[in-house]
């Protein structure tokens, strides 16, 4: 799924690297090299131009900082305080009242309302709701002999089972998921934020009225007494780690054992699992590649690098799998069995969702193979086009053709 990287990596005019490239997102790998060559763990980059941050991709440096949520607090409020609202990558990293950008009692509060929503989806009927949405999808395209799978499958099995988990209505869950997806793209970022805002402040004001059992509803009616905009900013954080990462987790997914073809052997002759090669991508090419950001409050030395005060700490989950100091001797992409990855994060922010994240594109993909077992690429992986970002890890399109099934 990687090329080799012919050529030194380009930098901005700042001399860091440009996470928001083309260069990078058509060959993060062969960065990630240039990068470990050129710098070691810790890496000077640029998230937008004139945003400077350090990118962290190095596997002990990585799990030490995310262990340390008192050195290496989430909250942004300092360094936003010099950040433009129009800046794009402005909304993925700004601060607002949920688990995911504070710490202390108020994490342990956030988080516990969240982790309480989430536990009471019922794991069977979630499995077939998954089989529901992807059997409609299928039956959308499958007469056709051709697809594109992220748009046709992947998204709309994502953006379904979550707005049916939240207890949304499509047309308030629409414009949810085209927030987040400019928002992801760094596209418009004040209207993205704008969008989003309004719909989940919909959604809240739904639930209140007309409460079901769903997400939305448990957390509104949870210990925690969240406020309004409490509310609209738990949601967006939901939405933020289930359409965008979880449509790229199924097509990421569905790419791997389409082109790695020792893989697809072994997972026809029943040495490995869809659950494998979940875990082949969590490691190689995850969702959210570069992410898990931390402002540290003081300057702070990190294995003789002094990180500035108020800059964002990002972690390369994407990089510090692939560390050489963990992966020398083994054979490259083969990871099956091994579910050691960061790509769901460790210590106080880990993802609350893991288990269901797993069940939805395990089922997905699972039902994809099922229905459609002769399925190839339309073009040559090489064709495939990555689409720019500094966070995330996602395709434009996974076309595919099949026998036509009437």
């Amino acid at each position: 799924m990687t090329m080799p990287s012919a050529a030194p990596a380009p930098t901005s005019p700042s001399g860091r690297f440009p996470l928001y490239s083309p260069e990078f997102a058509a060959d993060p790998h062969g960065s990630y090299r240039w990068m470990r060559r050129t710098h070691g763990p810790l890496v000077p980059v640029d998230l937008a131009p004139g945003v400077p941050a350090t990118l962290v991709i190095g596997y002990y440096q990585a799990r030490r900082i995310l262990n340390d949520p008192l050195h290496f607090p989430a909250d942004p409020r300092a360094w936003e305080q010099g950040i433009p609202r129009s800046c794009p990558v402005r909304p993925m990293m700004e601060w607002r009242p949920n688990a995911l950008r504070s710490g202390g009692a108020e994490h342990t509060r956030y988080r516990a309302a969240n982790t309480a929503a989430i536990g009471g989806v019922d794991q069977h009927g979630l499995r077939a709701l998954v089989e529901k949405v992807a059997s409609s999808a299928i039956d959308d395209f499958r007469a056709l002999g051709k697809a594109d799978l992220l748009t046709q499958y992947s998204f709309p099995i994502a953006f379904r089972v979550l707005s049916a988990l939240l207890g949304c209505p499509d047309e308030i869950g629409r414009r949810i998921a085209d927030g987040m997806a400019r928002i992801f793209d760094t596209a418009d970022a004040e209207e993205a934020n704008r969008i989003l805002g309004q719909a989940v402040t919909d959604l809240v004001l739904l639930r209140r009225r007309h409460p079901g059992d769903d997400i939305t509803s448990r957390l509104i009616g949870h210990p925690a007494r969240l406020s309004d905009e409490e509310m609209g900013h738990q949601l967006v954080t939901l939405y933020g780690a289930g359409i965008e990462p979880l449509t790229n987790l199924i097509s990421n997914t569905v790419l791997k054992i389409l082109t790695d073809e020792e893989f697809s052997a072994d997972l026809h002759a029943g040495l490995s699992t869809v659950r494998d090669a979940l875990d082949a991508v969590l490691y190689t090419d995850p969702p959210m590649a570069n992410y898990c950001i931390s402002y540290p409050r003081y300057p702070i030395d990190v294995d003789g690098v002094l990180l500035p005060a108020d800059q964002p700490v990002v972690i390369s989950l994407a990089a510090a799998n692939n560390d050489p100091v963990l992966t020398d001797g083994l054979p490259e992409g083969r990871h099956t069995g091994n579910r050691a990855h960061l790509a769901w994060s460790i210590g106080p922010h880990t993802c609350p969702a893991r288990s269901h994240a797993y069940l939805i594109a395990e089922t997905a993909v699972t039902h994809l193979l099922d229905a459609l077992p002769e399925t190839d690429l339309a073009v040559p992986a090489a064709e495939l086009t990555w689409r720019p970002g500094p966070f995330h890890r996602a395709l434009e399109s996974l076309p595919v053709t099949f026998p036509a099934v009437h």
